[in-house]
């Protein structure tokens, strides 16, 4: 069974997002071995200089280093990424098992992103949609995502 890490930088606050993160993390059970793994975002001021976000982010690209796994295929979320479909993305996933990738994880930043040296790290950069969206509600979106191309590849009607 493959593992899939979604490591996410910031803390998870608002209950409504919880709960649909706890109930997709519960239906990938049945497909994969899923950890969420939360990093502290850092603290910068209102109007930050492009100096202080650049460290900022240099930072968390230390962190989210440090728990990256060895080997397997790392996913960026990334509004420059590449836009994919559900079955697009079922496909990709299951490509790389079918390679035996057993490891997955997908990054999802800040409010200010990832660091570029995370972003040349990936082996995709996927981007949910041009659109802006909170990073806490692209933590629903991967795992509802990721559940949706395990249905996928299991041939079953969720999709549809």
């Amino acid at each position: 069974m493959v593992s899939v890490q979604v490591l996410c930088v910031g803390k998870l606050k608002e209950k409504h997002f919880a709960a649909a993160c706890d109930e997709y993390s519960k239906r990938l059970k049945g497909f994969c071995r899923l950890t969420v793994t939360e990093l502290p975002e850092q603290r910068l001021p209102d109007d930050p200089a492009p100096a202080q976000v650049e460290a900022a982010l240099a930072r968390e690209a230390e962190a989210i280093s440090a728990k990256l796994p060895k080997g397997g295929k790392v996913v960026a979320l990334c509004v420059e990424g590449d836009l994919l479909s559900s079955p697009q993305l079922a496909k990709r996933l299951a490509g790389w098992m079918v390679e035996g990738t057993s490891q997955l994880t997908f990054l999802i930043g800040g409010s200010f992103g990832l660091h570029p040296s995370v972003k040349a790290a990936a082996h995709l950069h996927l981007s949910m949609s041009p659109m802006t969206f909170p990073h806490h509600l692209a933590r629903v979106m991967v795992l509802e995502q990721l559940y949706r191309a395990f249905q996928i590849n299991a041939g079953t009607r969720y999709h549809k």
